[in-house]
């Protein structure tokens, strides 16, 4: 749909030239030879001469008209609105009226600006109702606006400040919760070194006390002494028992 639909623009964004003649002015040389150039093809040259015959007779509608035609011709179409744009200055009749809102109405097709290309093909109209071309390119002009709808820049903005606060908003939360889970993180790791130093045995090159306050050198100090005091106390008890007993003799009669 959307190539037939360029395929029918295409088709319908028809310049009006075959009317240009109408405007030639008997006293301007150049514009016929401008002409004849258009008619040729030799966009380039006519477009020279028409500036000449529009410097010389600026009043005029015809060379600025076809200086607009020339110019579209070779692509220019903004560059062609301007010449349009002044032969609606100087136009006096309805027919001159009418082709200049038409091809003005063309450009603004090819530009994509469906807005003012509406507003050229109504002015086209009320200059030639009849005119069936016209009321066709008016008829796609507003079906293409309403499908591309002219941007309302104030609410874009108002929708890019809302989606940049939000973006902000959503940025410092995100930044908050970083930040808390450092918070989180640091104190867990100060808990766990916390533990870790209660669990840690002392290591200070001290001896380590022992339950009851007595150090482990102390408690083998007492240990070896009652070790001593045990082993005199038996060595007293082998003593006696070896006193006791009879004497055996050598020999047995």
């Amino acid at each position: 749909m959307k190539n037939s639909n360029k395929y029918i623009l295409a088709f319908s964004l028809i310049l009006f030239w075959g009317y240009s003649a109408v405007f030639a002015q008997q006293k301007d040389n150049v514009l016929p030879k401008a002409n004849e150039e258009y008619a040729d093809k030799k966009f380039v040259d006519a477009e020279a001469n028409y500036r000449i015959s529009n410097s010389k007779f600026s009043n005029k509608t015809t060379a600025s008209y076809n200086l607009g035609n020339a110019i579209y011709r070779q692509n220019q179409a903004s560059e062609a609105k301007y010449a349009y744009a002044k032969s609606l200055k100087s136009a006096k009749t309805r027919p001159e009226k009418h082709k200049a809102y038409h091809n003005l109405g063309n450009v603004f097709m090819k530009e994509k600006n469906y807005t003012e290309a509406v507003e050229a093909y109504k002015n086209a109209l009320r200059n030639d109702p009849t005119d069936e071309e016209t009321r066709y390119n008016y008829a796609l002009a507003k079906k293409m606006l309403k499908e591309n709808p002219p941007k309302d820049d104030k609410k874009d903005k108002d929708k890019d400040k809302k989606d940049k606060d939000k973006d902000k908003k959503d940025k410092d939360k995100d930044k908050d919760k970083k930040d808390g889970d450092k918070d989180k993180d640091k104190k867990d790791d100060k808990g766990d070194k916390d533990k870790k130093k209660d669990d840690k045995p002392e290591d200070n090159g001290k001896p380590k006390p022992t339950p009851g306050g007595i150090s482990p050198q102390r408690l083998q100090s007492l240990l070896d002494a009652v070790n001593n005091e045990e082993k005199k106390i038996q060595d007293k008890v082998n003593a006696q028992k070896v006193k006791g007993k009879p004497t055996k003799t050598e020999k047995d009669w």
